[in-house]
């Protein structure tokens, strides 16, 4: 069995060079809900071009030799960022003024899941950014809750919900200090 050491993960900043395997990866993991006008790729690549021109986008993607396996990107947070304003309760007290990262969009193909290849990403991502703090929203409904479950193991909690899109899902609104001791639950992805 293949474990999260033997991916390479690569960094990006810049979406040209990454963005047709970025669209490839997310229409595979996708594919039983392309036909739903949020999940299309369409809609994907428009979201993933205004994430990518907002400030400190960065991406990693994870390699097995030159075999992608996954990816996950983020951005910085402004103060005033859509984001906060979105959220259906404000966020707990001095949340916002902490420099925030947004993990925007992580994917991982169905033959490298369970492997802890997704948390070896998101840390080494997460690693390298200079934020105090980190969110994410999940759909808490994705995988019979398991994703949010996976995400709390990871030391995320929530804090709100939201519903980016009309279309969209409602999702919960996560958060997590950047820089934290090691979980000892079973943190697999």
């Amino acid at each position: 069995m293949m474990s999260a050491l033997n991916i390479e993960f690569r960094r990006a900043t810049d979406l040209p060079s990454v963005r047709s395997l970025l669209i490839e990866i997310y229409a595979t993991v996708r594919a039983d809900r392309l036909h739903e006008p949020h999940y299309s790729v369409e809609r994907y690549g428009e979201r993933l071009a205004r994430h990518a021109a907002e400030p400190g986008w960065e991406a990693i993607i994870g390699f097995d030799g030159d075999e992608p396996v996954g990816y996950a990107y983020v951005n910085t947070l402004q103060v005033n960022d859509r984001w906060w304003q979105r959220v259906s309760t404000p966020p707990p007290r001095g949340v916002m003024n902490k420099a925030t990262v947004a993990l925007k969009e992580g994917m991982l193909l169905p033959p490298w899941r369970g492997r802890g290849i997704a948390r070896a990403g998101h840390d080494a991502l997460l690693a390298a950014r200079p934020e105090e703090q980190a969110t994410l929203m999940v759909n808490p409904l994705a995988g019979d809750g398991k994703v949010k479950a996976l995400y709390e193991a990871w030391g995320y909690r929530e804090v709100s919900s939201q519903q980016p899109s009309m279309d969209g899902p409602v999702l919960t609104a996560m958060l997590r200090p950047i820089r934290q001791p090691t979980a000892t639950a079973d943190s697999s992805g």
